[in-house]
């Protein structure tokens, strides 16, 4: 192929929100390989200023349709750690089914209908109605079960109403959990299975390449970490929440309107495969069986492999739902009022891993129970300057495999990385320097 290569890929599809693939090389010198991102700013922390703290999650859960439950997750947990507010073991355990819910739902999206077009070379989910029926309706039957996971939970899928500071003002029935158990043993298991042996069929799609970095996500040592724990960087170790802009570094590039975020390295992955590599001891057995089955071995160093790690993180949600669910069955629900009485005010520090990896908030509170500053880190930001750094590596070694080639695997490239681009862009105050 020429030693000259120029690649514009306006406003790729299959992604949340708006980003371009720019590749730009002269005489065998690769001058640009990245992803420009053109969203226009959101302004979210500072929609936050001068709200309540009952206010804060109910607006935060707007900066995603499909996160917004991790995002109002990690609202509450901020607030709750500024104002002092304690949890019932009832509480935590009804949140975590809900990430669960929120996780396998969102990877479900991502796997079978953003990635898996790309493995069958067709340019949509719709021409597999046609194909590949079962995959499909496999998929909404358990995007349909993670929604009623939300719905019975949290009062709804999308935005939950339920979920406030200190608690739930409205908690399920033990009738809706035995049916949720229920779903999730039968059904829900072996959609999980079918989905599995679809993505081995297709293994051999999934492009092969190597570029070893940084993998940051939230770690525990009691179990996947997924709801709560410390900053894990595969680098360098663990760190305390309140560590995190010592973790993340955002800054600014002229090709972003998102902020970028480095760490030990120039870029760090977050996200499904980063939580594997950092916790993968730590999913239930049958989720590392299927990991080894699919070829998913720690550390794995292929980004295109993202997609696997989701399924695999499947598996692992409804498995953890089911036992979650017996042991709330077996106690009893009790009926329990939201604990919403500060006993101080001040900072609270949280993260969540949300479906496309570690988020953060980060709230100050005055006496009122204001919010005088906050900061929102979304794991998209966090990804940007990683996609670039492995556009860089790859468009070099698949130089030979003609344009057509090299732009279908940049695209699979992002796609893999499953960013939701407008969340990403939530700067209140950015100057580009040329």
């Amino acid at each position: 192929m020429s030693r000259d290569l120029s690649i514009d890929v306006h406003h790729i599809t299959r992604v949340e929100g708006h980003g371009n693939i720019v590749v730009d090389m002269k005489n065998g010198e690769l001058r640009k390989a990245q992803l420009d991102i053109v969203e226009p700013p959101r302004f979210f922390e500072a929609m936050m200023k001068g709200r309540s703290f009952h206010e804060a999650a109910i607006i935060t859960s707007r900066i995603c349709g499909i996160c917004s439950l991790g995002h109002q997750m990690t609202s509450l947990k901020a607030t709750e750690a500024a104002l002092g507010l304690e949890l019932s073991e009832q509480t935590i355990k009804l949140r975590k089914l809900l990430v669960h819910g929120s996780t396998f739902q969102s990877n479900v999206l991502h796997a079978l209908f953003l990635a898996t077009p790309d493995f069958l070379n067709v340019g949509s989910v719709f021409p597999l109605v046609e194909t590949h029926k079962e995959v499909v309706l496999a998929a909404l039957r358990l995007k349909r079960l993670a929604n009623e996971m939300g719905e019975i939970i949290s009062g709804r899928a999308v935005h939950p109403i339920s979920c406030v500071p200190g608690g739930f003002t409205q908690i399920p029935t033990e009738d809706k959990l035995k049916y949720l158990k229920e779903q999730l043993e039968t059904q829900g298991l072996k959609d999980v299975a079918f989905v599995a042996e679809v993505l081995k069929s297709l293994a051999g799609e999934i492009p092969v390449f190597k570029r070893e970095t940084e993998y940051i996500s939230v770690y525990s040592d009691e179990e996947y970490g997924l709801y709560d724990g410390q900053i894990c960087s595969s680098d360098s170790g663990l760190y305390p929440v309140e560590d995190y802009l010592s973790v993340t570094n955002e800054f600014v590039v002229a090709h972003s309107s998102s902020k970028h975020a480095r760490f030990n390295r120039s870029s760090y992955m977050v996200g499904a495969l980063a939580r594997f590599n950092n916790s993968h001891k730590l999913l239930k057995p049958e989720a590392r069986d299927l990991a080894a089955s699919l070829g998913l071995v720690a550390p794995n160093f292929n980004p295109y492999m993202i997609t696997v790690a989701q399924v695999v993180e499947v598996l692992h949600c409804v498995l953890d739902s089911i036992d979650l669910l017996d042991d709330l069955l077996t106690t009893g629900l009790k009926q329990e009022k939201p604990n919403q009485q500060p006993t101080k005010y001040g900072r609270g520090i949280a993260t969540t891993e949300v479906p496309r990896g570690i988020l953060f908030h980060d709230y100050t509170y005055n006496r009122q129970g204001i919010i005088e500053a906050a900061n929102c880190i979304i794991p998209t930001g966090q990804n940007l300057a990683n996609i670039d750094d492995d556009m860089k590596k790859l468009v070099p070694e698949i130089l030979d495999q003609g344009k057509d080639t090299i732009t279908k695997k940049l695209e699979m490239l992002v796609r893999a990385y499953d960013p939701c681009i407008s969340c990403s862009v939530h700067m209140l105050d950015v100057e580009f320097v040329e």
